[in-house]
């Protein structure tokens, strides 16, 4: 019988939002890249094939390709994040399980994500897992500076004071998790049986028969893990 994973240290449950609390099967990403590569196209004034290979590379270099438009082009963020999350979330469902098992968490729980604070609102609600954060860090809390950069993780950890020894977390994307393996975070990896091919091999999300030395557990399921696992003793 293969024991129940061990998180009986942790009191601070840190979150991706993308592909992470919902899953990538929604295909949001989709929408989310089609904004992109005609944003980039706009902003550059470049054809769409051009415009998309800038999009991919910076993806791949600079963490996002906000990030990338930023540091290369003096782009400002504020336009680019309010249109490429301008999407449709009706492929996002409710999931009574997830939120009844993050709700039993002990301790504190966060979205960390890349993406802007109203997109994360905006899916959590239709996730049906509103009300049961203790704080969502932004790209713009980050000081736009995206996982996988160590920055973003250490103005995460100031802001809500957090001990790494004793906080989980649990993303899509293999990269975004080294650093805060090194921290000494618990990682999980969420996984997915879903073709990420089209995207650059050292960003893309994680597919089934991964094997990363700073991972430590690695689930399809996050709701069903998260049922799963040994949790510290709640106070009576």
């Amino acid at each position: 019988m293969t024991s129940r994973p061990d998180f009986t240290h942790v009191d601070a449950w840190v979150f991706d939002l993308d592909n992470t609390l919902y899953p990538s099967e929604c295909d949001l990403f989709a929408q989310i890249d089609d904004k992109m590569t005609a944003y980039v196209a706009a902003a550059l004034g470049l054809e769409r094939d051009a415009a998309r290979e800038i999009q991919k590379r910076y993806y791949a270099e600079h963490g996002t390709t906000l990030n990338g438009l930023m540091t290369v082009h003096g782009l400002a963020p504020g336009d680019y994040l309010d249109a490429v999350h301008d999407i449709d979330l009706s492929p996002v469902e409710p999931c009574a399980v997830l939120r009844a098992n993050i709700a039993s968490l002990p301790g504190r729980k966060f979205v960390f994500t890349n993406g802007s604070r109203a997109h994360a609102e905006r899916v959590t609600e239709k996730r049906g897992l509103s009300g049961l954060f203790d704080g969502m860090f932004d790209i713009a809390a980050a000081g736009y500076a995206p996982k996988p950069l160590p920055d973003a993780y250490t103005r995460f950890l100031d802001a809500f004071e957090i001990e790494p020894s004793r906080a989980a977390m649990f993303e899509d994307i293999p990269r975004n998790l080294a650093c805060p393996f090194e921290l000494g975070f618990t990682t999980v990896l969420v996984r997915t049986e879903k073709d990420w091919s089209s995207e650059p091999a050292v960003a893309r999300p994680a597919a089934a028969g991964d094997v990363h030395d700073h991972i430590h557990h690695v689930t399809d399921d996050l709701g069903g893990f998260l049922g799963d696992v040994r949790l510290r003793p709640t106070a009576a």
